[in-house]
């Protein structure tokens, strides 16, 4: 299994509009490409939130052959519409893992 982690800082300003809307719309896109089996998402905690509030949604994938068709047919757009709604309120970390056990 290969885990696909965003991680995410979200301002203030928008994190109850973006918390809806990556619940409603964006995590359900992700889905619907069928490239993921499931997903989680959390909330980091012991974090310092000043400026903002941190997340991380896990996608999970069967191989990485579902996560490689990912990166290269869908990704690109997801990661352009979340630029154009939310410019540069959200800062994203990017991150690949291997499940071991």
């Amino acid at each position: 299994m290969i885990i696909y982690n965003v991680t995410t800082h979200v301002e203030h300003s928008i994190h109850e509009a973006w918390l809806t809307w990556m619940i409603e719309i964006h995590i359900p896109e992700v889905m619907q490409t069928k490239c993921f089996a499931k997903f989680q998402m959390i909330r980091m905690l012991e974090v310092d939130e000043t400026e903002g509030v941190t997340y991380a949604i896990q996608y999970y994938a069967e191989s990485k052959a579902d996560y490689n068709r990912y990166i290269e047919l869908y990704a690109p757009a997801f990661r352009q519409s979340i630029l154009e709604r939310w410019g540069s309120k959200t800062m994203a970390f990017r991150s690949l893992m291997q499940v071991v056990h």
